[in-house]
């Protein structure tokens, strides 16, 4: 698994299922993913839906790895405090890495330069490497530390992409809600999908 992998990083937000979505649309496009998830975040999961997730990184990478058809060698999940994880190091980063939610205290950690897990260091190495970061706060409403912490990480080139859908393709179901949040990070990414229709495309058809 190489340097032109992605890395997700799920944290302890709400809506974990973007990350989930993200992670699924990843694998079925072809890409190579690295794998983060937080201990808060595997709390979320058991919260928020039915998955029940292996503890360990070797098992969570086999167990989702045939939930989402991914090919051999195409997911690997690395362990909170996994530094020789690849992620962990500028000499072997990912063209980019999405954080998807990203929980506030990961955001500003991030933004702080702190590094005490390995999201917060795999992060750190794509700032400083100078890739693509994406951030996908889920958060209502926001304070002012929020805010400026947003404000710091965009104007180091950090796309901070919030997880809140728009209503323009009419979406019934919650999952088109979800696919909405899924469908512009993806674009970020400059990743190929079907999952809405784009702004001013029934009116040009």
């Amino acid at each position: 698994m190489g340097r032109d992998s992605v890395t997700l990083a799920i944290t302890g937000a709400s809506g974990v299922q973007y990350g989930l979505r993200l992670l699924e649309c990843l694998l079925g496009s072809g890409q190579e993913v690295r794998l983060l998830i937080s201990s808060p975040a595997q709390v979320v999961i058991a919260t928020e839906t039915d998955l029940k997730l292996p503890s360990q990184p070797k098992e969570m990478t086999a167990f989702l790895a045939e939930r989402f058809a991914a090919s051999p060698d195409q997911l690997r999940v690395y362990g909170r405090q996994q530094w020789s994880a690849p992620v962990a190091s500028g000499s072997n980063v990912s063209r980019a890495m999405v954080v998807c939610p990203c929980s506030t205290g990961t955001l500003s950690a991030i933004a702080h330069g702190n590094s005490r897990s390995l999201i917060e260091r795999a992060a750190d190495v794509v700032l400083k490497e100078r890739r693509q970061l994406i951030l996908v706060p889920r958060e209502a409403p926001l304070s002012s530390i929020h805010l400026e912490n947003m404000l710091k990480l965009s104007r180091l080139g950090v796309t901070i992409l919030p997880a809140s859908p728009a209503f323009y393709h009419r979406p019934s179901q919650i999952s088109e809600l979800v696919d909405y949040v899924v469908a512009r990070i993806l674009d970020h990414l400059d990743i190929g999908h079907s999952l809405v229709p784009r702004w001013g495309e029934d009116i040009e058809r």
